[in-house]
């Protein structure tokens, strides 16, 4: 596999993008990396020594070109602004067509093309924007990262419970660096066909009653799972201090769980990064330790 050169990474000082310029610092030579941020100087603490850093601000498309010169591939990682997100990709999808980027990859949501959740309006919009430019390009379609319950793990065990409204549909999430590692695997593959899609999700499901049971085994707390409405589980959350936009996400994206949203069982991402997933046990382990 020869090394492709150079690379750039969006959002790469995120929590997604920072893993992903590490894994892939530690396979490719940290100068043939291209950081894309909005803010350098943040960034240059977070990011590995050698990396270049440039400023790429998606509401910006002139710093997107800039950012992009001379790039051969491109991992676009969506934008954290629901709302405003296909927008914002546009301007990395024309940039990069502008530029001759050779390959674009881009960071979706599993089964987007078919799925329930709220939030895969924007990625099917980015990704149709994507096949439309004549791009070559990888559609990375990540399931849910096992964090994103993670972080319901204080107000859990501060109360005893562990509330959503997933019933129980089964979650094949995996952890965030998972994905960064699958995305390392893409961008180094080479001679693939022009369009290719990934469906990557963890090797082993769980649901919300599971995830309490292990969060129990491991706090040497009972912690129960109460099941709510949509409805109310939104209300819950937006009690306690989440904005309304936040909790409209959260309370979806569990009622998409309920009817197996987040639920796959193909094994892609295992393959793709030559390992199992992070197990869930894990993920409890690492958060209960802070």
């Amino acid at each position: 596999m020869s090394t492709p050169s150079p690379i750039a990474v969006t959002g790469a000082s995120g929590e997604l993008g920072r893993r992903v310029v590490h894994a892939l610092a530690a396979r490719v030579p940290a100068a043939s990396i291209i950081a894309l941020v909005r803010d350098p100087q943040a960034a240059a603490a977070v990011l590995p020594e050698g990396v270049q850093i440039r400023q790429a601000d998606y509401d910006r498309p002139e710093t997107v070109a800039a950012g992009l010169k001379g790039v051969r591939k491109v991992l676009l990682i969506s934008s954290n602004q629901i709302g405003r997100r296909a927008a914002q990709h546009r301007a990395v999808i024309d940039a990069a067509v502008a530029e001759g980027v050779e390959r674009l990859l881009y960071t979706s949501v599993l089964h987007a093309d078919v799925s329930s959740l709220g939030l895969a309006d924007e990625h099917r919009q980015t990704e149709a924007m994507i096949a439309d430019s004549g791009l070559a390009h990888t559609l990375l379609r990540n399931g849910w990262y096992t964090e994103n319950y993670a972080t319901s793990i204080p107000a859990a065990l501060a109360h005893g419970a562990l509330i959503g409204a997933a019933g129980d549909g089964r979650i094949s999430s995996a952890s965030r660096q998972d994905y960064a590692d699958a995305a390392v695997e893409a961008l180094l593959a080479d001679g693939e066909p022009h369009a290719v899609v990934h469906e990557l999700a963890g090797d082993v499901a769980f649901d919300l009653a599971r995830f309490a049971a292990e969060l129990s085994r491991q706090s040497g707390r009972d912690i129960s799972y109460v099941n709510l409405s949509e409805a109310d589980y939104r209300k819950a959350l937006v009690e306690a201090g989440l904005p309304e936009p936040v909790a409209d996400l959260l309370s979806d994206s569990d009622a998409a769980a309920a009817r197996g949203a987040l639920f796959d069982d193909g094994g892609a991402l295992s393959r793709l990064i030559g390992r199992s997933t992070t197990p869930l046990a894990d993920t409890i382990a690492i958060s209960l330790r802070g």
